[in-house]
């Protein structure tokens, strides 16, 4: 099976009241735990990479492990570049073989965010790849993105049907509360989504696939392992898992996951370290992080984005 465009998934998504899991890659375990954990759920799955991981493991070596998984999977996969800042860093993708960019534009005035997504859908789309934007901006720390909290801006529905018409898009990220890294909330505060800014783009935008980043939630069993081997990931927190299923039932189709594999996996790899303090063979500490990696992802298909058996 070839890599697919995320076209037929929304579509299927938004009719079935699940949503596609976008998880972020950045080495061969990663890639492994995730399309494994797809493939016994029958599952389809997002792929993405984002800058840094483009830095850090190079775009040839991402796209052949990405095609490796398609021959051990036989699974709709769809290769996306997250938070592209640029057109020409969608140039590369586009032309290096994704089959799905975002273009976050959200950092400029509305009229420049529109003319750059116009842009990268014009050059995406004649080459038959699909096109993510963004309206709103949210806080947090990933990689390349840094917004603070003062600079962080819910998505205006009133703008959302200008957006799209003018540019194109296929789908569109909207700010409604989630936010970038495992530090989502502080202590004491009730992490909340503004479903009444989602039901009224939905109301707006009807049928059209709309996206969540910062969606992870920060599971406290993995801050427990790690904490308990070393780590210090005091007051992390998250999206709580049955806002992120509302969302789901409703119209967002692709819900993006990174923070929760990093911490899978780092509990994984300190919880081994730490057990077995002779070893020195990372195929053995890199195999217990893909281990906890897989088991997430599998729970987040089934649990949280309820899209499994939706390859079939």
């Amino acid at each position: 099976m070839a890599l697919v465009t995320t076209k037929e998934m929304f579509r299927k998504a938004y009719e079935g009241g699940y949503a596609i899991g976008a998880f972020n890659v950045n080495n061969m375990e990663i890639i492994q735990a995730i399309t494994e954990a797809a493939k016994e759920e029958n599952a389809p799955v997002i792929l993405q990479v984002s800058a840094g991981a483009r830095k850090y493991a190079k775009h040839d070596y991402l796209v052949k492990l990405v095609e490796a998984a398609l021959l051990d999977t036989d699974i709709p996969i769809a290769l996306h570049l997250d938070h592209g800042e640029d057109f020409e860093i969608c140039k590369a993708c586009i032309d290096g073989g994704f089959t799905s960019v975002m273009i976050d534009g959200s950092k400029h005035s509305f009229e420049d965010n529109i003319a750059l997504t116009k842009k990268v859908v014009e050059y995406a789309h004649e080459r038959g790849v699909v096109v993510e934007g963004e309206l709103g901006r949210l806080a947090g720390i990933e990689d390349d993105v840094n917004v603070s909290a003062e600079d962080a801006l819910f998505t205006r529905p009133d703008e959302v049907e200008e957006f799209v018409s003018r540019t194109g898009v296929d789908s569109l990220a909207i700010a409604i509360g989630t936010s970038h890294g495992a530090f989502k909330f502080k202590p004491g505060q009730k992490p909340q989504l503004r479903f009444d800014i989602l039901e009224e783009i939905q109301r707006r935008l009807p049928n059209f696939p709309i996206v969540l980043h910062g969606a992870s939630s920060v599971s406290q069993e993995y801050v427990d392992i790690i904490n308990k081997n070393g780590g210090k990931l005091d007051d992390a927190i998250g999206i709580p898992e049955d806002m992120l299923r509302q969302a789901a039932s409703m119209a967002v189709c692709k819900i993006n996951i990174d923070s929760d594999l990093r911490l899978a996996f780092t509990a994984g790899v300190r919880e081994y370290i730490m057990n077995n303090p002779a070893d020195f063979d990372p195929r053995k500490y890199l195999a217990k992080g893909r281990e906890y990696v897989k088991a997430l992802v599998k729970h987040k298909i089934i649990n949280v984005l309820g899209c499994s058996g939706a390859a079939k």
